[in-house]
């Protein structure tokens, strides 16, 4: 009833409709496939960047907690250094008390001197102590102000006024024997509040 060219004719067109329902569906699946590899792609380098920003911020974190001093000092070194300032120096203004956390920083990084600030404050040179405070005691007794801790910490993270002074005496209270050494051994660098400065 039909001829073979029309009985071919319609299926090569059945053919030709199924492949081109087949292709739509493929490209669909590809496209989900493809859109569900970018989300994974997606969600896995913003896992990494989350675990990264959070190891940097933990990074931050622990650096921003943790002081930078010029120098190594223990919980002991930095109540030391602020006893022996406040002792020294309390009644003195800000510079007067950053002179004298100076000295004593100056003294640990000097090879002459012990390397740590307790050493430095407490040491003995043929018996005598270097700092009166330490012989009378008065260290023990006094009571820190805030801006003698201020000082401290800002001598701790570098502010140094000090032009590299190793000494300093107070003239009107020591005995004359004793300045006459500072005088004959020492170099003078200047004078400031109560107190003489002086290298080697």
């Amino acid at each position: 009833m039909y001829s073979k060219s029309n009985v071919l004719l319609f299926i090569t067109y059945t053919i030709c409709i199924g492949m081109l329902i087949f292709s739509k569906r493929y490209d669909v699946q590809a496209e989900s496939v493809a859109r569900q590899e970018a989300a994974t792609v997606t969600v896995v380098t913003e896992h990494v960047a989350l675990e990264q920003f959070e190891s940097v911020e933990r990074i931050i974190s622990y650096e921003t907690m943790k002081q930078r001093f010029c120098i190594e000092v223990s919980d002991k070194d930095l109540d030391t250094l602020m006893r022996i300032v406040e002792a020294e120096a309390g009644g003195e203004d800000r510079k007067g008390k950053l002179l004298v956390a100076n000295v004593v920083i100056n003294r640990v990084r000097s090879r002459r001197f012990p390397n740590n600030v307790t050493d430095v404050v407490y040491q003995k040179a043929k018996n005598v102590t270097q700092f009166s405070p330490v012989s009378n005691g008065i260290i023990n007794k006094v009571t820190v102000s805030d801006e003698t801790r201020e000082v401290v910490y800002s001598a701790l993270k570098g502010e140094d006024v000090s032009n590299g002074a190793l000494f300093f005496m107070a003239r009107k209270y020591v005995a004359p024997e004793n300045a006459e050494w500072f005088d004959n051994n020492l170099t003078f660098l200047f004078t400031y509040g109560g107190h003489d400065f002086y290298t080697r």
